[in-house]
């Protein structure tokens, strides 16, 4: 009776699999709520975030609050588009690995494990958070994002130990810095800042930082902080270097205005399937490797295979990873004019580069951790099948050796089936990012008079530009605009 229980609630166990691990990629489950951002409906998409259980849950509020944030900022709702963000920003600098939450991501799938953000998406948090503390006039605020920056590019270079073919450091967020620090009139900070940047693309040898070239305006920044510093030095040998002459012409008297056209949407995260063998190496070593060769992942056998199970059942595996699809191919094509004369924008970050070109990076890393995940509940199953036909065999009246051994048998192949079932429906791709995020930010540098000054903004080919008016009062302002 016991071993006829015992496979009849096989069965029962695999029904149960489609609900506890739920399908459909991150960007489904969202879909509401991305078809309301889409549509620009900002109102309806902020409120919909509340109604998704599954960013409710806690290994999921770091993706809800970032969300809430984006949305409260597009509603110009700056002092709660911060404390959304700045919860984000809390679990992103949450530092200590809970053991069990690292065993579900290790053990189940990495989307079971609390997402805390991709290191561009940090930063991109400190670019809305500064950019709503200058909205809302907090000064000092805005300076200790910029601070902040700091803090988050050395803790990404110690991530990466610095390596100059990694995304050691964001380009952006630190010509960011340098505006942040020009327009609270801390001129040696942003000298630095405007530097850390330049060095930066200058690591690579074309100059181009995930997608961007180095732009001009930034040049012209590092010039102008570097006279205004008196860094002669530092000013000629960057006009060698750059083929430029600063002109430290009259300051305009209403001063300048930092305009970010953000467009487009970031890319989305899908599952991918990839499929690997084990294979034995000359010298008994294990290796997965993949049907085109380009992987020869060893594995350590010795380490995870406690119940001495014959490597030889672990044969194929079909591994579930991320990628990036991209939504927006080209930036916004945007035309920005003051007082009737047109300026010309440059881009300056690239988010889809950014995010293809990191997961990359880190391709053999997360394909590694798959593959052992795998055979951890390849060996899980073959022990539990092992053991289960052991205990069967012991546990039967039966007389007949045969019978004892057919029954066994039996309960040993529906543990078993249990078992690949519930490692097929749990394994599956991590497939969450911050999804409002744009896919191209652009910007460029306008002098402003004194007084009011008219600025139209808009995109080539559509109507209807957006025309405010910005008062010139000598100082550096900054605004953002999203397409």
């Amino acid at each position: 009776m016991r071993l006829l229980f015992t496979i009849a609630r096989v069965p029962a166990l695999l029904v149960l699999v489609p609900f506890l691990f739920s399908c459909g990629s991150y960007n489904q489950k969202i879909q509401k709520y991305y078809s309301q951002m889409e549509a620009g409906r900002f109102n309806n998409a902020f409120r919909t975030l509340d109604d998704i259980k599954f960013l409710q849950k806690p290994r999921n509020l770091f993706l809800y609050y970032a969300e809430k944030g984006r949305m409260a900022h597009l509603m110009g709702l700056y002092d709660s588009s911060n404390r959304f963000l700045n919860e984000a920003d809390r679990i992103a600098e949450i530092r200590y690995k809970d053991a069990a939450d690292v065993t579900k991501g290790t053990i189940l799938n990495p989307m079971m494990q609390t997402y805390r953000g991709e290191p561009f998406e940090r930063f991109m948090l400190h670019y809305y958070k500064a950019l709503n503390y200058t909205y809302l006039g907090r000064t000092e605020e805005a300076l200790v994002e910029a601070r902040r920056i700091s803090l988050a590019t050395n803790d990404q270079m110690d991530q990466t130990n610095e390596k100059e073919n990694r995304y050691s450091r964001d380009a952006f967020s630190l010509n960011l810095q340098g505006i942040i620090y020009e327009s609270a009139g801390d001129m040696n900070n942003a000298f630095i800042s405007y530097r850390n940047a330049v060095e930066t693309y200058l690591t690579q040898k074309d100059s181009t930082w995930y997608g961007v070239t180095i732009p001009q305006q930034l040049k012209e920044d590092l010039l102008r902080t570097a006279h205004a510093n008196g860094f002669t030095t530092e000013q000629e040998r960057f006009e060698k270097m750059f083929g430029m002459t600063y002109d430290p012409s009259k300051a305009p008297e209403g001063g300048a205005l930092v305009v970010f056209m953000e467009s487009g949407r970031a890319p989305v995260k899908e599952e991918e399937n990839l499929f690997f063998s084990l294979v034995k190496g000359a010298g008994g070593a294990f290796f997965f490797t993949d049907p085109t060769g380009a992987f020869n992942i060893p594995f350590d056998v010795a380490r995870y295979n406690n119940n001495s199970t014959d490597i030889g059942d672990l044969r194929t595996f079909r591994v579930a990873l991320p990628k990036y699809m991209v939504t927006s191919s080209t930036p916004s094509n945007g035309v920005i004019s003051l007082n009737e004369q047109g300026y010309q924008p440059e881009m300056v970050q690239n988010i889809n580069a950014v995010a293809i070109e990191t997961m990359k990076e880190r391709r053999l890393k997360d394909i590694t951790a798959a593959l052992t995940r795998l055979a951890i509940k390849k060996l899980a199953e073959s022990g539990a099948r092992a053991a289960s036909e052991s205990i069967a065999k012991s546990n039967s009246k039966k007389k007949d050796e045969n019978k004892k051994e057919e029954n066994a048998e039996a309960v040993g192949a529906a543990v078993g089936l249990l078992f690949q079932a519930l490692a097929l429906a749990s394994e599956k791709a991590d497939t969450r990012n911050w999804q409002s995020l744009p896919a191209f930010i652009e910007y460029t540098r306008i002098p402003l008079q004194k007084g009011p000054n008219k600025l139209s903004i808009g995109q080539k080919g559509y109507a209807s530009p957006k025309v405010l008016e910005i008062e010139g009062s000598g100082g550096l302002q900054v605004r953002n605009f999203r397409f």
